[in-house]
């Protein structure tokens, strides 16, 4: 069964970092595109970052220069690192696999970030 386990979320200071980690099951990370989305409160689910399986990355706007996700294919866990947090990045973030074909889509369970002005 695919699981898709993220940590790493809580309340910072504006201007604070965080990292957030996903730990995969039954996932190849060769085959698979990992991402990171968020949802804020009575918004809709963004993507932030995304890297696929050649490592190739793209991250939105509005965390671009403060963002960096990666992965580690032996642990099987893919990364966000968080810096300069803003208040306007508070939400619960989820991690996100997609694979090659249609019907391998996979979501966790989210963790919240709070960040205080």
């Amino acid at each position: 069964q695919v699981q898709l386990v993220e940590s790493g979320g809580g309340l910072v200071q504006s201007g604070g970092s965080l990292t957030l980690s996903c730990a995969a099951s039954r996932i190849n990370f060769n085959i698979y595109t990992m991402a990171w989305y968020r949802q804020a409160p009575g918004k809709q689910r963004e993507s932030v970052a995304t890297i696929t399986p050649l490592g190739s990355i793209e991250y939105s706007d509005s965390v671009k220069g403060r963002f960096t996700i990666s992965k580690d294919n032996i642990k099987n866990t893919v990364y966000l690192q968080m810096n300069t947090l803003k208040p306007e990045d508070t939400a619960v973030y989820y991690c996100h696999a997609r694979g090659p074909t249609r019907g391998f889509d996979y979501w966790g369970q989210g963790t919240q970030v709070t960040v205080s002005s």
